[in-house]
């Protein structure tokens, strides 16, 4: 049975008019074609759409994202921020030790400690070696770090904030804990970092955060603070090689 709006229009086609005719059978035969499609046509079990698949990926032509990059005055700001914050929360504290990490720790513990002490503190300042407590010690015995641990006064009893450029993993953080420990039981440690990028392996987090961003695992972020001229500053980021890929596959959690 045919659909009675297609009907009147078969028959409406039946009738056609002298301008109809003047177009000829060419333009007649697919109307006709078309309308019969129309009153025979069942709609299928699923229609789907393209708009409506929410999973499907989206396609990018021709467009490259601009890495990331901090300049220098972003970083002092960073930096102060978190010197500030240092300053507020230890205003009462005797035995305040700053411990860089080496190696991107090193500058930024320096930085911090001069900051606070025109805040009127005066923190310790010293370097933490992780060197012999690193998880990828076995497949890398040549240790990166170039300074060693250097802890101006007694750990025992000290709050001891431990300083580094970027926090990703953890991993070393974990090992900084183990090297401190080494050297005696403070009361407290915190962690100061310039760089949270994200990425934690292992359950620790900053408790003083310069700068945040989002880095996926086969990116790098730099980080430049140049000991002599503070203008010359950068935070960016860039691919990861292959050497630093095939570390974080093999890395021990």
């Amino acid at each position: 049975m045919r659909h009675p709006t297609a009907s009147r229009r078969f028959r409406s086609l039946e009738r056609p008019t002298a301008g109809q005719w003047a177009l000829g059978q060419q333009v007649r035969l697919p109307l006709l074609t078309a309308v019969l499609d129309v009153a025979c046509w069942s709609p299928p079990a699923k229609i789907t759409f393209a708009l409506d698949v929410s999973h499907a990926a989206p396609q990018y032509v021709g467009f490259v994202a601009t890495p990331l990059k901090h300049d220098a005055q972003s970083i002092s700001q960073a930096i102060g921020r978190v010197a500030a914050t240092i300053a507020r929360r230890h205003a009462r504290t005797d035995h305040l030790l700053l411990l860089g990490i080496a190696n991107g720790g090193v500058t930024l513990a320096a930085r911090l400690a001069a900051q606070l002490k025109k805040s009127g503190l005066k923190p310790g300042l010293g370097t933490i070696d992780i060197s012999f407590h690193r998880d990828d010690i076995g497949r890398h015995p040549i240790p990166k770090e170039f300074a060693p641990t250097v802890i101006p006064h007694d750990v025992n009893g000290a709050a001891v904030i431990l300083v580094d450029d970027v926090l990703h993993s953890g991993r070393t953080v974990k090992a900084a804990l183990e090297e401190l420990f080494d050297h005696g039981r403070p009361n407290g440690v915190e962690l100061a970092v310039l760089v949270d990028r994200g990425g934690r392996k292992l359950p620790i987090a900053a408790d003083y955060c310069g700068l945040t961003l989002v880095a996926g695992d086969a990116e790098e972020v730099i980080v430049h603070l140049d000991d002599h001229q503070p203008d010359k500053d950068s935070i960016s980021t860039r691919p990861a090689s292959a050497n630093q890929k095939s570390a974080r596959l093999h890395s021990v959690t």
